[in-house]
Parts: C-alpha cells; structure tokens; sequence
C-alpha cells in the first residue's frame, strides 16, 4: 500500500495518529535498535533526574494519549 504525503494530510488527525502508531508498532515488531545521540541520551537523563526529583512532572502515557486523540 503506497499513501502519499498529500493523502495523509488530508486525514483527519485521529487517524493520522493511529496511522503513526500502526507504523511505529510495525517497526517495533521486527526489533529494530535504534541508537540515540549522545544529546538525546543526555535529554533523557536530565528528564528521568526531573522526575525522580519530582513524581507530579508529566502525566501517563494512557493519559497523554487519550488527550491527544481527543484533540487537546
């Protein structure tokens, strides 16, 4: 199945969600690693230190989600 760009575009935002969540669960089922920069890793560090620090930063992916496909 070949979508263009312009076709994607024209997709309501609920499903160009699901259609990125299609795509990023194809990925991770073939078990493909995916190395991160030595900034990214750094980025990560500094938001697991935040949070540590601070249990009420950020909210649950189920959460998160839900507000998203919401349209919030």
């Amino acid at each position: 199945m070949t979508i263009a760009l312009e076709q994607i575009r024209q997709m309501p935002v609920v499903q160009r969600i699901q259609l990125v969540e299609d795509i990023w669960d194809s990925m991770v089922a073939e078990d493909v690693d995916f190395p991160l920069s030595s900034a990214q890793l750094a980025e990560l560090d500094e938001r697991r230190a935040a949070m540590a620090a601070d249990s009420s930063i950020g909210i649950p992916w189920a959460e998160a989600k839900a507000r998203l496909l919401a349209g919030q």
